[in-house]
């Protein structure tokens, strides 16, 4: 599960931008690799191609199973972060 937060700015890099499907929709995308282990952690909606979508253009969603903290032991991205709606459904 994920969550759609407004921006992701440390220990991470973004690939290209592609066409995906989603359950909500078409959107453009650009996967988010962390840059200590280059694993995908999630991906930045760059455009959403449905009127109803548009809210998430710019945004991220970090898959929290994917987060570890500096010793290894699970993550959960911190409430601190400005979350956004829940984004289950594109998880």
């Amino acid at each position: 599960m994920g969550r759609l937060i407004s921006s992701v700015r440390v220990n991470v890099t973004s690939g290209e931008r592609e066409e995906r499907m989603m359950m909500t929709g078409l959107h453009t995308v650009a996967d988010i690799f962390c840059v200590g282990c280059g694993s995908i952690v999630g991906w930045k909606y760059e455009t959403a191609h449905e009127k109803s979508q548009k809210y998430k253009e710019g945004k991220s969603v970090l898959e929290r199973v994917k987060m570890s903290g500096p010793d290894g032991s699970n993550y959960w991205v911190s409430h601190e972060a400005q979350v956004g709606s829940s984004d289950a459904d594109d998880v």
